[in-house]
């Protein structure tokens, strides 16, 4: 059976693509390095491909890291719309 993505994995990723860094990544997430170096890991691993290269402290995203970041945008705006509009029913 295939797992689906995890939109907690997900967002750790865009934000680690867009920001660089691990260090800046936790930071805007408000989580430790570990949790953002963990939850890349496991992405990884689900995927079975290196999505980041690091260098120093620095990363940049590989071919396949960016083909999911292209995903993963259309993936968390939909899960954004989906709530917006679930709100807007509420009121």
């Amino acid at each position: 059976m295939t797992t689906i993505l995890d939109s907690r994995k997900l967002l750790a990723f865009t934000t680690l693509a867009r920001v660089g860094s691990f260090t800046l990544a936790a930071r805007e997430l408000s989580l430790t390095q570990s949790a953002i170096s963990h939850a890349i890991k496991a992405l990884e691993q689900d995927l079975e491909c290196r999505l980041f290269d690091r260098l120093g402290r620095r990363v940049t995203l590989t071919a396949p890291g960016q083909h999911l970041l292209d995903h993963a945008h259309k993936i968390i705006a939909e899960m954004q719309s989906a709530r917006d509009d679930l709100a807007s029913m509420g009121k």
